[in-house]
């Protein structure tokens, strides 16, 4: 509820008996509970008049950079909501937050989402790009020759060295115009990343071993509400056959677990690992689980496995399938990967915990059919692959039997606050995810599935030719861009290794589809494409000697053709006469011909 007074507007958060927690929409102070009397003599007023009064633009439209820069500061402040109306909590979250971000801008973006009520206004303000003024040129350069160095120079060395090099004459005097150490301090504070400064005076390895930024392992420091997922990988414990009854192997299961309540949010099982299974596990994050469930034979409630969105925060290992740009690319969907040191399974314990007790659980019911012991590598120890009986397809059925115990029935140590009990949440996965979604912090991101599908593609550089757009030797097109094909530029697309039929023009945010030219190759992978692309070439190359040799052969006849011409002057009059004489002579009689022929 919004509250007027004169030049003051108030938000009211929460109410408790006589009392009241505000928050001044105007100077954007920290909330505070007040005397519910003390607003007798405010009026109620509308969001539009608050949007008004403040200079912000209501109902603004976001491009997908602004989006995204809003959810990562939603995500900073996630935490703290919570505890809004806890001064003493508040506090101490925010300091716990202040690891990567200082104690001033998280209240900053606190303030301003509880004055506005809306993920937009964490949005940065329209503005056009300031340039750099020379003296901040200067400054920038001084800084990176000087300070962000192995040398290890204070900010004071820097600064003299800067005037040395660039405020000083032919004589070595200094200047009159030049800026002060102040100034210096203010802009190496103001562009400052602290990453930046360890490593280049430190060197990677002592940033990665002593100034890395670190979690706690506590589930409510490291994940205070839910929109945390830990994600994960592991080889199963069972050989599987294929449907001729043939060994093919042990599965690979990859997981994201919600480290607040523990639910698995998804999973993804199959023989492929790497990138292949993330796209398929962020698909099943999303997915209708009721739906899914069902597709597989098993049949659920919806409060079973109410899990249908993309956690706002992913935390995973140093994998290679991590690290790699096509993951990283779901951050432009306002999801902030955080990246734990190799070798540190106790820092993700969550999604470790889940893989251990769906294990168990399906272990104990399986031996004899393929389920391997804590002896299988020892010698002379039984050989589990002989008792492999089931196929990919009945082992995820008795997966998803194990995960739906394994969030709505096993009953978890859970740290429930007085609120949580008073709501009756009870003590499992599930239970407490439903609850949790519903708090203030909960950070949980709506995402369409051809959208997650496109942002997870692998990207390509493209160029704009009057061809078309050429990407890995094809050509695309596409109505609009005909300026484009003229023009010509290097430009980012995204494509399909399955299907090469289409690819996506990232511009400005926006997916837009192109259409392969080249028919032929309509509905083949990548791959195909370019053994046939590879293939053609080595026909051409192949075809090469002859072809010069029959260059040669083809001049070589004419020039002796050419030589047994006439060398005497040529006539020139009577050309007419001379053209009807020849075309006489040379004039022949099809239908006789054919005749005769016959």
């Amino acid at each position: 509820m919004l509250l007027k007074n004169e030049n003051q507007i108030f938000r009211v958060l929460q109410t408790l008996g006589d009392k009241s927690l505000v928050i001044d929409c105007i100077k954007k102070t920290m909330p505070k509970w007040i005397d519910a009397a003390a607003l007798s003599d405010y009026a109620e007023c509308s969001e539009a008049y608050l949007y008004e009064q403040t200079g912000m633009l209501e109902n603004r439209e976001l491009t997908p950079e602004e989006q995204r820069i809003a959810q990562e500061h939603f995500t900073m402040i996630a935490g703290v909501l919570p505890f809004v109306g806890n001064e003493q909590k508040r506090s101490k979250m925010i300091y716990f937050l202040a690891d990567q971000q200082s104690k001033q801008t998280i209240r900053k973006y606190l303030c301003l989402y509880l004055a506005y009520q809306e993920i937009a206004a964490l949005a940065p303000p329209p503005k056009a790009e300031k340039e750099l003024t020379q003296d901040e040129k200067n400054m920038r350069w001084a800084l990176n020759k000087f300070f962000y160095t192995k040398n290890k120079n204070s900010l004071m060395t820097a600064y003299t060295l800067m005037l040395k090099e660039k405020y000083c004459d032919q004589q070595g005097q200094l200047v009159a115009a030049y800026p002060t150490f102040d100034q210096f301090r203010y802009f190496y504070r103001k562009t400052k990343k602290m990453q930046q400064y360890y490593i280049s005076r430190d060197g990677i390895k002592d940033y990665q071993r002593n100034n890395r930024p670190l979690l706690g392992d506590g589930v409510q420091q490291f994940a205070p509400a839910v929109g945390v997922g830990m994600l994960d990988s592991t080889i199963c414990d069972i050989y599987l056959v294929d449907d001729g009854g043939k060994l093919v192997g042990r599965p690979v299961m990859t997981a994201c677990v919600d480290a607040f309540s523990g639910l698995c949010c998804g999973y993804s099982l199959g023989w492929e690992g790497g990138t292949y299974s993330l796209r398929s596990l962020m698909l099943n994050v999303i997915a209708d689980k009721q739906e899914w469930c069902k597709k597989h034979g098993v049949f659920i409630e919806p409060q079973e496995w109410d899990s249908n969105k993309l956690p706002g925060v992913f935390v995973t290992d140093m994998g290679s399938e991590y690290k790699g740009d096509t993951f990283s690319q779901v951050t432009e969907l306002g999801v902030k990967i955080v990246n734990l040191p190799p070798y540190r399974p106790e820092l993700k314990g969550m999604v470790e915990k889940f893989f251990d007790v769906v294990q168990n659980i399906y272990k104990k019911h399986l031996k004899g059919k393929g389920v391997i012991e804590p002896d299988y590598q020892e010698r002379g120890a039984h050989d589990y692959r002989k008792d492999a009986c089931l196929t990919l397809r009945e082992f995820e059925q008795i997966t998803l039997h194990c995960i739906v115990y394994y969030n709505s029935s096993r009953v978890v140590d859970f740290p429930f606050t007085e609120e949580m009990l008073a709501d009756g949440v009870k003590p499992n996965a599930s239970s407490i995810f439903a609850w949790g979604k519903k708090q203030m912090g909960a950070n949980l991101i709506s995402i369409d599935p051809s959208a997650l599908i496109l942002t997870l593609l692998p990207r390509a550089t493209g160029t704009f030719t009057r061809k078309g757009l050429r990407v890995h030797g094809l050509r695309y097109k596409h109505d609009d861009y005909t300026e484009a094909f003229l023009s010509g530029g290097e430009v980012t697309v995204a494509y399909n290794p399955e299907d090469v039929t289409e690819v996506w023009l990232l511009d400005d945010g926006q997916y837009v589809p192109f259409e392969l030219i080249e028919s032929r190759f309509n509905g083949k992978s990548l791959a195909a494409v370019q053994t046939m692309q590879k293939a053609r070439k080595q026909t051409v190359n192949a075809a090469a000697a002859e072809n010069l040799q029959a260059q040669i052969n083809l001049a070589e006849h004419i020039q002796v053709i050419a030589s047994q011409g006439r060398q005497t002057d040529v006539g020139i009059k009577n050309i007419r006469n001379t053209r009807k004489r020849e075309k006489a002579r040379t004039h022949i009689d099809f239908v006789k011909e054919g005749t005769n022929c016959g």
